[in-house]
């Protein structure tokens, strides 16, 4: 029962959080790039985990993580979903943002819950911990990426293109340093965080509601 509950949780908290945020889109992605993002996202946790292997010594340097993880999902974003056709409002880069920090999640989750650093904390625990805390964090990070990345695709000011990286970026590096030393500010910050990009969805959403097509040039498509 407790390993059927573990699975459940490790995997079913990312994709319902990934799913709320799909469907929040008046109109929808196409499916295939969905799982390709998806995947893409999957495939960015195996690089990040191979250079934080080579850049983090010990615990006390995790903030690196978030540095690295989240440059990689820029890059995924700028690279790989900037040029789609499908890609054609704001809107879209928080869907697609949200995707490629949620794959990378999911595989992320399940190396923590099934491969723990202590053996006396059960997998259980974490995966309902992470569902919790890690997960929203990296569904935030996304939402707060993609929202600022819609709006410099839309209207070409890099001042937009720099926030979409570099407040994700100190978000989860603060993140992960708090998580060795004060709780409470920790859950501070993962509830602030949560909070702001809360409100950057409900702004697009607004701004989306009185759309009768979604279809809106991009400035930049190089």
């Amino acid at each position: 029962m407790n390993l059927t509950l573990t699975l459940i949780i490790t995997l079913g908290a990312p994709l319902l959080i990934l799913l709320i945020v799909i469907l929040s889109d008046k109109f929808r992605e196409p499916i295939d790039l969905i799982l390709k993002t998806f995947f893409m996202g999957i495939l960015l946790c195996l690089v990040a985990g191979q250079l934080n292997s080579l850049l983090i010594p010990s615990f006390e340097y995790s903030y690196i993580a978030g540095f690295t993880e989240e440059t990689l999902k820029f890059l995924a974003l700028f690279f790989y979903i900037r040029p789609k056709k499908a890609f054609d409002e704001p809107m879209d880069a928080i869907v697609y943002g949200t995707i490629i920090s949620l794959g990378f999640a999911t595989l992320e989750n399940f190396f923590y819950v099934y491969d723990p650093g202590d053996p006396e904390v059960s997998s259980l625990v974490i995966a309902i911990v992470r569902s919790l805390s890690a997960i929203p964090l990296h569904a935030t990070c996304g939402v707060i990426m993609g929202y600022f990345f819609g709006l410099y695709a839309f209207s070409g000011s890099r001042i937009l293109l720099i926030k979409s990286l570099l407040i994700p970026m100190f978000t989860h590096a603060f993140y992960n340093y708090l998580t060795g030393s004060s709780i409470f500010l920790w859950l501070f910050l993962l509830l602030a965080a949560i909070f702001y990009a809360s409100n950057l969805h409900k702004k697009l959403s607004n701004l989306q509601r009185n759309k009768t097509i979604e279809q809106e040039k991009k400035i930049i498509n190089e």
